[in-house]
């Protein structure tokens, strides 16, 4: 098995080499981190099977991103994560190895190439693509970020790599297997073609989109085929008097008997006073989302999201406020309240700058509600995390 994953990617690492490859005015840089995550989990009930109360984990993690400007068109791009996971998470329960080990895209570029009873380590390419700039046009092939969404918490436009906000440690978001074509019309708009190929038509997306500018906003208009629906949608983002202004929303159509409609929209606005305080506020739409008590989130085990079910709620509230108390000390809180339900999210947090690449920080995610809640069954997690960048 760990064989023909190193074969795909030798494979992989060939098709990249462009054919300039002997191009001396090319460049090369390489940059990326390595930081400590520990995590302390206090479940809300006893864990099921086991006689533990709580559960933790130590995540050592190192990024790697490599890009080669191999001529002042074409662009070659590897990035790549390196986790050493090990604690009582991996000793007891063995299935969560294979929640890491995952890769959803056409070649599977996720391996684990170490492991024990209580440790493993894991890695997987996350972006290995080719892009080529050309006047107005610009082609990018591979796993690359296609980034539709407009709002910083919940992003319906994004069909084709959806991410969780409470994934705070995967700053870089997941990738995606496209082709993607873009057109600049003008300085201020394009229009762009996304393509990404699946193993079937589930898993397969086609969809474009035209962005432009007008009276101070930028606009964008997406539409095509995402899985087992037809999607149309929009987004824009602006400001109100110096507050931003954002808001998308997503209409999916079922092209079969396996899907089911639904509207996903969401708004938010952030504003930063004189004094450096900011805050921010978001508001979520799921028509499909439950008005009573909305059931309970996987943290631990990776749930399925995608911008067509981006909260189990049919409505969703989030905010935030921060400030920098010194130049290298700074803090926020967040929190999201499904008020259909009254389970709410809490998540405090304080960033110090320890030189200028170092990094400590503390935050927690705080889970409350009744039984059966979208968040009353989940927990209270902290987290302690150093981050050296380089």
């Amino acid at each position: 098995m760990y064989k023909s994953k190193y074969f795909r990617l030798l494979l992989l690492l060939i098709m990249l080499l462009p054919f300039q490859a002997f191009v001396q005015e090319s460049k090369v840089s390489l940059n990326g981190y390595v930081k400590e995550l520990y995590m302390f989990y206090s479940p809300e009930n006893p864990i099921t099977g086991t006689d533990l109360n709580y559960l933790s984990t130590n995540i050592i993690h190192n990024r790697l991103n490599f890009k080669w400007y191999t001529t002042k068109k074409l662009t070659t791009a590897v990035e790549m994560r390196n986790r050493l996971f090990f604690g009582n998470l991996v000793n007891d329960f063995p299935d969560y190895q294979e929640t890491v080990d995952l890769d959803n895209g056409l070649m599977d570029l996720s391996w684990i190439s170490a492991q024990g009873k209580s440790w493993f380590i894991h890695s997987i390419i996350d972006r290995a693509y080719l892009d080529y700039s050309s006047g107005k046009w610009q082609i990018r092939a591979g796993r690359q970020r296609v980034n539709w969404g407009v709002n910083f918490v919940w992003n319906p436009n994004d069909i084709f790599n959806t991410f969780s906000y409470f994934d705070f440690d995967y700053e870089e978001r997941p990738g995606t297997d496209a082709i993607r074509v873009q057109y600049y019309t003008g300085t201020t708009s394009s229009a762009e073609l996304v393509c990404k190929p699946g193993h079937d038509s589930i898993h397969s997306v086609l969809a474009g989109m035209y962005r432009f500018a007008q009276w101070d906003y930028d606009f964008q208009f997406i539409g095509g085929q995402a899985g087992n629906d037809w999607v149309l949608g929009g987004g824009w983002s602006g400001d109100i008097r110096g507050a931003g202004f954002r808001g998308e929303i997503t209409h999916f159509e079922p092209r079969n008997d396996l899907s089911v409609r639904a509207t996903v929209a969401s708004v938010s606005a952030d504003y930063t006073f004189s004094n450096s305080w900011y805050i921010h506020t978001s508001l979520l739409y799921n028509s499909n989302g439950k008005t009573g008590k909305a059931g309970g989130m996987d943290m631990l085990f990776n749930p399925n999201m995608s911008a067509k079910q981006l909260s189990f709620a049919r409505y969703s509230l989030f905010g935030q406020v921060s400030k920098p108390i010194t130049p290298l000390f700074s803090g926020s809180f967040s929190g999201i309240v499904n008020p259909s339900d009254g389970s709410f999210y809490f998540g405090p947090a304080l960033t110090y700058s320890l030189l200028n690449n170092l990094e400590l920080m503390l935050t927690g995610q705080l889970f409350f509600g009744d039984e059966g809640t979208e968040f009353g069954e989940i927990g209270q997690i902290a987290f302690g995390r150093l981050k050296w960048s380089f």
